[in-house]
């Protein structure tokens, strides 16, 4: 049975996840390497980990509005529905506040006009708004952003082929009112499309989770995926800094979706269902 939370114990719950915003380490007790999600995640796409414990996620389009609330090990704390569509709901960030941010701009067929980051506020319940639009009536498929010294910072996904995958890098401010995304970087990735993309509110490291899909022989799934670290950037230029690279699986057929910092030593990466593999998330070393 799912366990539920209402009035103080719910109020105790966000104020003590909000006074631990920030203060992640290395020595904490990060839990299991990996663990299997729960039945209702099977679809997940965004990951906020307020603190290595306090691990918000959501499903992928076509799903509830519904986001969730897990320990470190995957167990399912909370889970509420906000209230709004989840058209295509592709990341999950959250800020200093405790307030958390999805990005409703998946795209896949380059033909929305409604892109658009809702903002939820755990301890009122209030959601707002940030709509935006691409400059020059353009339209990427964008499945990777955060948000930054009140900055959204969105990493564009390009189809997948077997020659480099270009992802662009737009920054749109967290203002209310329709609001143009403004081109600041690319990157070319060989044989990788970027799927999410986290900062660490510290050291300012920048992780972007990347993969490729095809079918061997015209009928045997194979996929690969890839972290990348961006360090050592120019201020907000975060595609112009030194750049490490970690596979993190290949061969299995896994889609990563989600990624997020726990502590400037360790990430958390998760993997919606297949048809052969379950939902799942495991950590991994930022640093080899």
């Amino acid at each position: 049975m799912k366990k539920s939370f209402c009035g103080v114990r719910l109020c105790a719950l966000f104020l003590l996840i909000c006074t631990h915003f920030g203060s992640l380490s290395a020595q904490e007790n990060l839990g299991p390497k990996r663990f299997r999600l729960p039945f209702d995640l099977r679809e997940v796409s965004g990951l906020a980990a307020v603190t290595p414990d306090s691990l918000w996620w959501h499903n992928d389009g076509g799903n509830d509005a519904t986001i969730f609330l897990t320990d470190r090990s995957g167990e399912l704390l909370y889970e509420k529905n906000i209230g709004v569509r989840n058209r295509d709901w592709e990341d999950l960030s959250c800020d200093p506040e405790g307030r958390l941010y999805l990005g409703d701009f998946g795209d896949n067929r380059r033909v929305r006009d409604d892109l658009i980051i809702y903002r939820y506020d755990p301890q009122t319940e209030q959601v707002d708004s940030f709509p935006f639009q691409f400059p020059n009536q353009a339209r990427h498929d964008t499945e990777a952003f955060f948000i930054h010294q009140d900055t959204f910072h969105l990493f564009t996904k390009h189809r997948i082929s077997r020659a480099k995958l270009m992802t662009y890098h737009y920054v749109v401010p967290a203002v209310g009112g329709g609001q143009t995304a403004v081109l600041r970087d690319s990157l070319a990735l060989r044989k990788r499309v970027v799927t999410a993309a986290a900062i660490h509110p510290e050291t300012g490291a920048v992780a972007l989770l990347a993969y490729y899909y095809t079918k061997r022989l015209g009928f045997i799934p194979y996929s690969a995926a890839n972290l990348y670290f961006l360090r050592d950037y120019p201020d907000g230029h975060f595609l112009k800094g030194r750049i490490q690279s970690r596979r993190i699986s290949f061969v299995v057929a896994t889609q990563y979706e989600a990624v997020d910092f726990l502590t400037d030593r360790q990430l958390m990466v998760a993997s919606e269902q297949t048809l052969f593999i379950k939902a799942k998330a495991k950590r991994k070393r930022t640093r080899r």
